[in-house]
């Protein structure tokens, strides 16, 4: 026996399964539809004013008893009382389908805004993981070869000569790819897993807001970043020259901005192919972000420098014309992305990460600037941006990885009071049974084949004033490798520290890690070449490997 109070709005039988009760037309009592095909009347009060009239979903609650009414004629119920039984388990299950069905139909009467349901999770193996992450890698890492070898050529050109603190410039630029593209592949990566980019619209919303977002921030992001180019380089020496200084602006907002819209337009164009094609957003855009990153943003930082140095000797304004042009453009991108929802909140709060990414990066530019200066470690300039491509591609797609893993879960984001939680362990992060870990393992295992990989084709290239040796090689993989893992065991740590916090990992993570991995690795490979130097592995005493290869 099921009833229906006019205190509720919808029915359900707890023994039966989740049935319906449908008005027909105004005025006419209710009758109860069984999926058998039985069609059962409605006990309706004295009162027709108690009758619900307007269509829905009504609760229907089992009772065991019900009240004499001869004992309450003064009185009027406020219940209607009918009959139903389940003819068995199956029916009641197929009951509850066609109802589900019946209200995803239903939508003009029950429901004005359903969001998609987002996509299932990606099944995933170690096998799998390292398959679609493999081709990516190598990509990156051979557009980190190409960085390389053009940083090896242009370190010998007039600007960066004459202003060297050019250099200082090297590693914050080429951070952006963490700091922007990476964060904006990560952020999008997210949404298309979740489901965000479902339809046209949402997608279109999403795309114009990451775009105008990361312009107001490569802009503001160069412009710091040849301030702190000006405060490393030139204020410990006392020379100051404010020439080279306006350059030194110029040179860094056009390359930051220009780079930024290329590879903004080419990470929107892999995550949407990815998802249309199967693979993992997570595995593939952060790579390929980075392949093509270093590459045009350095080519572009060598271009642009040595024409407006070019201009000093004949026109004193090129140089703040062009940095005025793309800073008067700040105020349309900040009108854009502030349009959209999922962007306005990264427009008032994501600057932290970007600004002390930047100024970790400038720390590992310092220490490039002053070793590469050095003719004996003039070898170090085509090896910087591989060690620092790879570490930084690897840790922005486990990055990623967890924070989709967290947002996908829909796991607590900065819950009111949350457990104190212990930090991470090497063993959990590396030899864990979840598919974060399992990652990370997969992750470690590419650093070593990859970078002699890499290696081999600077070699094969003529590239670099260093000839490679087994000395050389065992110093290099390991200061690579020692990179990586403080890289991904912070990136456990950060990732999850963060969530627990309340900040989007998407948002905040990445451009802290890409420039630890800039840091880490600049720091670790001028370590390299010093030891090198000391022990007597110089390059006048090198013994070339390629005829044993």
């Amino acid at each position: 026996m099921v009833l229906w109070s006019k205190d509720q709005d919808k029915l359900s039988d707890m023994s039966t399964g989740t049935e319906r009760i449908e008005m027909k037309k105004e005025g006419a009592p209710p009758a109860y539809h069984h999926s058998n095909g039985s069609v059962h009347p409605v006990i309706l009060p004295d009162n027709p004013e108690e009758v619900p009239q307007t269509p829905g979903e009504y609760e229907l609650t089992e009772v065991t008893s019900l009240p004499d009414r001869g004992d309450q004629e003064n009185e009027r119920p406020d219940m209607v009382v009918l009959d139903c039984r389940a003819n068995a388990k199956g029916q009641r299950e197929e009951d509850a389908l066609l109802e589900n069905a019946s209200q995803s139909n239903e939508s003009d009467d029950t429901s004005t805004d359903q969001s998609p349901v987002p996509p299932a999770p990606l099944k995933e193996t170690s096998f799998s993981i390292g398959l679609q992450v493999l081709f990516p890698f190598l990509l990156a890492g051979f557009g980190t070869v190409a960085a390389g070898m053009v940083l090896d050529i242009v370190q010998h050109w007039t600007v960066f000569t004459e202003v060297t603190e050019v250099f200082i410039l090297v590693p914050a630029l080429l951070g952006l790819k963490g700091n922007l593209e990476m964060t904006l592949a990560s952020r999008l990566s997210t949404a298309a897993n979740i489901g965000q980019m479902d339809t046209a619209k949402d997608m279109w919303k999403m795309i114009m807001g990451n775009l105008a977002l990361i312009q107001v921030q490569a802009t503001v992001v160069g412009f710091l970043a040849s301030i702190a180019a000006v405060i490393f380089g030139w204020i410990p020496e006392g020379n100051f020259k404010m020439g080279h200084a306006v350059l030194l602006c110029a040179s860094s907002v056009a390359t930051a901005f220009i780079a930024s819209l290329l590879l903004g337009l080419i990470m929107i164009g892999v995550i949407i192919a990815s998802r249309k094609v199967g693979i993992n957003p997570d595995n593939v855009a952060t790579p390929i972000a980075a392949s093509l990153g270093d590459l045009i943003t350095l080519a572009l930082l060598a271009g642009i420098s040595t024409g407006l140095y070019k201009e000093l000797e004949f026109n004193d304004y090129a140089n703040p014309m062009v940095c005025a042009f793309f800073v008067a453009l700040t105020p349309i991108w900040v009108l854009i992305a502030r349009r959209i929802p999922s962007t306005r909140e990264v427009l008032y709060s994501g600057w932290e990460p970007v600004i002390i990414a930047m100024a970790i990066s400038s720390v590992g530019g310092l220490i490039l600037d002053k070793t590469v200066s050095n003719p004996n470690f003039a070898g170090m300039a085509v090896f910087t941006p591989v060690i620092n491509g790879v570490g930084g591609n690897l840790v922005a797609v486990q990055a990623s990885r967890i924070s989709t893993y967290l947002h996908m879960n829909a796991l607590p984001i900065a819950e009111p009071n949350p457990t104190p939680q212990k930090c991470p362990t090497p063993w959990s992060s590396f030899f864990g049974s979840g598919v974060n870990s399992r990652s990370a393992r997969v992750l470690f295992l590419l650093v070593a084949p990859g970078h002699l990989v890499f290696l081999y084709t600077i070699n094969s290239m003529q590239g670099g004033h260093t000839t490679l040796t087994y000395v050389f090689i065992a110093f290099y993989l390991a200061a690579a490798l020692l990179q990586v893992v403080i890289l991904l065991y912070l990136a456990d740590w950060m990732v999850n520290w963060m969530w627990r916090r309340g900040m989007d990992p998407d948002n905040f993570s990445i451009p802290y890690l890409t420039a630890l991995g800039d840091l880490l690795g600049t720091g670790f490979l001028a370590l390299c070449f010093h030891i090198l130097w000391l022990i007597g592995d110089r390059d006048t005493d090198k013994v070339s490997l390629v005829g044993h290869l």
